[in-house]
């Protein structure tokens, strides 16, 4: 997000700060009143119960990105380039996000259902908080592997990549993430500026460098 906001243009003369954190925490602060104008959520529920519930227009909610998952070891021996074997994997913890609460810890569970992994893996799932969490579980050797976030993956400097698979996209549902422009925001021309900025091509682009899909090829077309 920092590097969309570096590529704003100056010419705008808009001051856009931002806040970091939790989807679910400033779901709950929009909620309580909170001043912002543009939520943008690790997931497509909040944002659309956000619109459900009267805090924003259904016209004013997109897809920013599209998640891809990642089954990741920072040992570069454990896993190949295609699906495991996991019954003859040998390992004693497995990171995971949570699957109540985190899209990236619903599509690891998905996963794990449509192979009927659960017997073989009871006992061994760590949950992590978040996917943030999951992956500092891996990345510690806490956990010698972990269902983590593409995006998360190429941030790490070549030799910390260890071995990984990413995991085919039909094997769970979409890790869609959205954002909304809210009612608060409708009255603030700065915001609604922003709001389509963060529809264009050129940031459609940088998104897709860190690792989502968009609804936008790299040419900007839709």
């Amino acid at each position: 997000m920092k590097d969309i906001v570096a590529q704003w243009p100056k010419s705008q003369d808009v001051d856009v700060r931002l806040s970091f954190g939790a989807s679910g925490k400033f779901f709950a602060q929009i909620k309580n009143g909170a001043p912002f104008d543009i939520f943008l959520s690790a997931d497509s529920d909040k944002p659309a119960r956000l619109v459900a519930e009267g805090y924003a227009k259904a016209d004013q909610l997109f897809t920013y990105g599209i998640g891809q998952l990642v089954l990741w070891s920072a040992d570069a021996s454990l896993l190949g380039t295609t699906e495991p074997e996991w019954t003859s994997l040998t390992f004693s913890r497995l990171a995971m996000a949570n699957p109540r609460t985190a899209p990236y810890g619903q599509a690891a569970q998905q996963y794990i259902n449509s192979k009927q992994l659960a017997r073989l893996l009871s006992g061994k799932i760590v949950t992590g908080e978040n996917i943030a969490q999951t992956f500092a579980f891996v990345k510690s050797a806490n956990a010698q592997l972990g269902f983590i976030a593409l995006s998360q993956f190429m941030q790490l400097a070549i030799d910390q990549r260890g071995s990984h698979w990413f995991v085919p996209p039909h094997l769970h549902l979409p890790i869609q993430q959205d954002s909304v422009l809210l009612n608060r925001g409708l009255n603030n021309q700065a915001a609604i500026y922003f709001f389509a900025y963060l529809q264009s091509a050129e940031v459609a682009s940088i998104i897709q460098s860190y690792g989502y899909q968009t609804f936008r090829g790299k040419d900007g077309t839709q």
